[in-house]
């Protein structure tokens, strides 16, 4: 049996990272791409899967879905991504900590790290290997969007393959999300697992709390805070 025994589930977006610039540069390509005209509005993204932000996007836009249109635009929306590898490294930025608290819950006995987000795999990855924080994240067990579940069922898919890869057995209460939305919380809350709010996207502290977060932090920037927070929730 593995004596990883403890799983921390980063979000990506606005939590680790901020690529918002990139985001609505690819999402503008692949609507385009798609639907064939311009994108005027794009739907609020934290804490949402990238179908639901698709499928909203597409309604404020005045476009009558199909069964089509979600795999299309999914499609065009990671080659949209891959294309801009580049502009991920120079418009984007790690946000404060963030690099430095995945090092230090690294080096916890016992503690296995890997990614729970709405994003598509691909781009995903992309995130957070173009920029540096892909070292200390397992992520062939994250949970991503695949078009059917939520972010609940993912986090407990996370879980499961977590589990698979490391010959371990992670407990609800023993598996720790830290995210930025009220949204993120909720998945947490109905999925039993403790959760460490940030307040780094657009929610703020009282959001936050309300929401139902475990603890909630202003930004990582303490790397001591974030990891006791990840201790306590997780009786490490």
């Amino acid at each position: 049996m593995s004596t990883l025994n403890r799983l921390v589930l980063w979000n990506i977006d606005h939590t680790l990272v901020d690529v918002g610039r990139v985001t609505r540069e690819a999402y503008a390509e692949a609507f385009r791409r798609t639907i064939g005209r311009p994108l005027v509005r794009l739907a609020p993204t934290p804490g949402r899967t990238e179908s639901e932000i698709i499928f909203e996007t597409l309604a404020f836009n005045d476009v009558v879905t199909t069964d089509d249109h979600l795999p299309a635009f999914t499609a065009a929306l990671t080659e949209a991504f891959a294309s801009r590898r580049g502009d991920l490294r120079t418009h984007g930025r790690v946000l404060a900590g963030a690099r430095e608290a995945v090092q230090a819950l690294a080096h916890v006995p016992g503690v296995a790290q890997s990614v729970l987000t709405g994003s598509l795999r691909p781009n995903a990855v992309l995130k957070v290997t173009e920029l540096g924080l892909a070292e200390h994240l397992d992520l062939e067990s994250g949970g991503y969007e695949n078009g059917v579940y939520s972010k609940a069922a993912l986090l407990e898919l996370a879980r499961s393959r977590a589990g698979e890869r490391h010959g371990a057995r992670y407990l609800e209460s023993a598996t720790v999300y830290i995210a930025d939305s009220p949204r993120d919380v909720q998945a947490a809350r109905i999925a039993g697992s403790p959760v460490v709010a940030v307040a780094t996207g657009s929610a703020t502290e009282a959001e936050l709390r309300a929401a139902g977060a475990d603890r909630v932090l202003s930004t990582l920037a303490d790397t001591n805070a974030v990891v006791a927070a990840a201790a306590d929730l997780t009786r490490l």
